[in-house]
């Protein structure tokens, strides 16, 4: 068997593909191929800054107070 990477241009074109898989003459592997998108990409700006601001300054507050903790 052979893998091949094909490009759908048109919904007609996917549904001849899904009949095929059906008549199992071929199978589809990955309906979906999207490239993995870093999270600091994803979430960039969605926070307002002051909110950003104040959610930085908790988090090295936070730090502060574990690093100097007394277990």
């Amino acid at each position: 068997m052979e893998t091949i990477l094909v490009q759908i241009n048109n919904s007609k074109a996917y549904r001849l593909l899904e009949d095929l898989e059906d008549l199992r003459i071929i199978k589809m592997l990955k309906k979906n191929i999207q490239p993995k998108q870093k999270l600091s990409e994803r979430y960039a700006g969605k926070l307002p800054s002051d909110v950003a601001n104040e959610l930085q300054d908790f988090v090295t507050q936070s730090r502060d107070e574990w690093s100097k903790r007394n277990i």
